[in-house]
């Protein structure tokens, strides 16, 4: 155990474990304890986090609301890079534990605390994630994750931890699966889901209808950039955060996002997680689409060879990274003339393309047409081609 802890800022959601750790660090360590809750579009009540909070024994609450942080300065950083792990997954959950560790170390220096801690347990991403960005803002932090330290090992220890100390512990029968959500994404894991062959129940989406339920009518939209970043829907000029939740909105009425993986965690363990990411999966699209007629081909395909590093970089936990600040320095350097509209159809499921259009274009009609033009001499391919082949040839006469 960790001696001379005086006072404690604690990530805290209200749930059973927050709760449970918001004690057991009384308990333990005899320290007053700090609450800090972070409101990244989660959609749950937050008004009655700071009496529970305080009637568990916390010093005093921070509620943050975060929203236009997390998508203005981690979404949209990360959807100008196209950034997905693995081929599928958006990095909800990824993308907001910096910004939330981030807060939470602020919060310690604002109140002069000596420790953090989180409820993030010992098998996952999310404690690598946290503690990351602790010791990258504060590398003498102490850092207590009761997760790796205490006996409380399954849901009924806390439970009857809970009820012993006259914590309020849920009435209704717990979901079989756990979930994070936030403006980007909703995901997922365990319980029912551990089996990768067993298929998720429609009952368990939030985001999304089924695409079999979803209108017959495709729906049509427009998404403006500046700079590699959505500003408009429709011409409606929106904010960050609210332009996301324009999108999820729009996505999941038409059943788009929906993403069932077994990915690797950081930590050397195989997961299976379901994930909703609807507006996040349009912008994706829209963003691709914008630089395929303003980005220069050889700077896109260097910049495509360093998404899957870049990914892994952020679902690692390493936001807070001289590789990641080198890196998002690149790639914004590549953004200065991806501006223009999208347009786009949603029907069942899918998000198709359907037109682009950029002042900054570099797309030209004259070159690429297959009718008469003037700009581009065919014959000249015919060089282009035997240079290109000549060491083709020269390997094949050494063969012989």
């Amino acid at each position: 155990m960790k001696k001379n802890i005086k006072k404690v800022v604690l990530a805290y959601s209200g749930g059973l474990d927050t709760s449970v750790i918001l004690k057991w660090l009384i308990e333990t360590y005899g320290c007053e304890v700090i609450t800090f809750s972070a409101d990244i579009g989660q959609e749950e009540e937050l008004n009655h986090l700071e009496d529970k909070a305080v009637a568990t024994g916390a010093a005093k609450v921070y509620i943050d609301d975060l929203r236009e942080e997390f998508v203005r300065d981690y979404v949209f950083p990360a959807f100008r890079a196209n950034a997905i792990y693995e081929g599928k997954y958006l990095l909800g959950t990824s993308l907001a534990r910096p910004l939330i560790a981030k807060r939470q170390m602020e919060i310690a220096g604002l109140e002069n605390a000596d420790t953090v801690s989180h409820g993030a347990t010992g098998k996952g991403n999310d404690q690598v994630r946290f503690e990351l960005t602790y010791m990258a803002i504060d590398p003498g932090i102490n850092i207590v994750a009761p997760w790796r330290e205490w006996d409380l090992n399954s849901r009924t220890a806390l439970m009857d931890f809970a009820r012993k100390h006259g914590i309020p512990v849920p009435t209704t029968q717990k979901k079989p699966y756990s979930t994070d959500r936030n403006l980007l994404h909703i995901s997922y894991e365990g319980g029912i889901l551990e089996d990768p062959w067993a298929s998720p129940p429609e009952d368990m989406y939030t985001l999304s209808v089924s695409p079999k339920k979803a209108p017959d009518e495709a729906e049509i939209i427009e998404i403006s950039f500046e700079n590699g970043n959505p500003v408009s829907v429709n011409n409606e000029s929106l904010s960050p955060a609210s332009l996301l939740k324009t999108l999820n909105l729009a996505g999941g009425r038409n059943g788009i996002g929906r993403v069932d993986i077994v990915e690797n965690r950081f930590v050397g363990m195989k997961s299976r997680g379901v994930y909703e990411t609807p507006g996040g999966t349009i912008l994706r699209m829209a963003h691709m689409a914008i630089e395929s007629i303003t980005m220069d081909r050889e700077v896109m395909h260097i910049r495509d060879s360093l998404i899957p590093r870049y990914a892994g970089i952020i679902y690692n936990g390493f936001w807070f990274s001289p590789e990641m600040r080198m890196l998002q320095q690149m790639i914004d350097s590549t953004q200065a003339n991806v501006s223009g509209v999208v347009r786009l159809e949603l029907y069942k499921g899918s998000c198709r393309v359907l037109g682009r259009k950029s002042d900054h274009s570099i797309y030209s009609v004259d070159f690429a047409t297959f009718e008469d033009d003037t700009v581009y001499r065919q014959k000249d391919a015919e060089g282009f081609i035997r240079l290109n082949a000549l060491r083709l040839r020269i390997q094949k006469l050494l063969e012989k």
